[in-house]
């Protein structure tokens, strides 16, 4: 119960704090965040970190399926609808259910 108490204790006294700051502050805060958000070095981070994410999320794939292949065997081999047929029109396999 004490714990609750001090939590509501602690919203009123920021909801107040909050109000007392106003729109300006706000507009402020929210200005900066968005010159922030939209700066060329961050934009740039976040493509790197993106591209290593993808690249580390393909290396677990193919390792998953090098791993698990013989046991979970649509791992290892593409799909039949995803193969084309020897003279090289798609395929019109049906999808297993």
């Amino acid at each position: 119960m004490r714990y609750r108490v001090t939590f509501a204790v602690g919203l009123a006294v920021g909801y107040v704090l909050g109000s007392r700051a106003g729109r300006e502050r706000y507009e402020q805060i929210k200005r900066t965040a968005q010159r922030v958000a939209d700066s060329p070095a961050l934009q740039e981070a976040a493509g790197l970190v993106g591209a290593q994410f993808s690249k580390a999320t393909e290396a677990a794939r193919s390792k998953a399926a090098n791993a698990l292949g013989d046991r979970v065997p649509f791992l290892s081999r593409p799909h039949p609808a995803h193969q084309p047929h020897p003279d090289g029109t798609p395929s019109e396999a049906p999808i297993p259910k």
